[in-house]
């Protein structure tokens, strides 16, 4: 009987100034971050202040570790800090719009602002092979909201990935 191999690590990076500086608490990250473990998936935590380079380089370290999934929070929004967006297309080579669309469906159907969210979604080259990168909104119900969304995509994602069949 050959052993299954474990899965791969889920890398959930929250993006804020105000939590890096430790002026407020996270509660999206760990949200997040407990909802992907109890799905049966190993994460890896990363908490970065706002700004483009920030998450850029938040999102290369957890790639280069081996994470094949990549989900931040935070920074999608409006406001004059909120780039993290911009950060991740510096380093995704293909968007995947149909899922930042779905969550901002899914995430207007609760809380009308949520369609003011600029996240994306992509493809990251990485060592352990292409990553999938996904900007989910700060607040805990949009962690939540968010990997409803994901949770069924993900393992069909990564079989994708891995030269599976559609």
């Amino acid at each position: 009987m050959t052993e299954r191999p474990s899965p791969p690590t889920v890398a959930v990076v929250t993006v804020s100034d105000r939590c890096s500086r430790g002026e407020a608490e996270d509660r999206s990250g760990p949200l997040l971050a407990g909802l992907v473990e109890a799905a049966g998936w190993p994460v890896a935590r990363d908490l970065v202040p706002d700004g483009a380079a920030s998450v850029r380089d938040a999102v290369t370290r957890a790639v280069a570790a081996g994470a094949r999934v990549v989900l931040t929070t935070g920074g999608t929004g409006v406001g004059p800090r909120d780039v993290t967006p911009e950060g991740t297309r510096e380093v995704v080579e293909q968007e995947i719009p149909g899922i930042a669309e779905e969550l901002r469906r899914r995430g207007a159907a609760h809380v009308p602002a949520a369609v003011l969210s600029r996240g994306i979604a992509g493809l990251v080259p990485g060592p352990a092979g292409r990553a999938l990168v996904v900007n989910l909104p700060g607040s805990t119900g949009g962690a939540r909201d968010g990997w409803a969304v994901l949770e069924p995509l993900v393992p069909h994602v990564l079989a994708q990935l891995d030269g599976g069949d559609h």
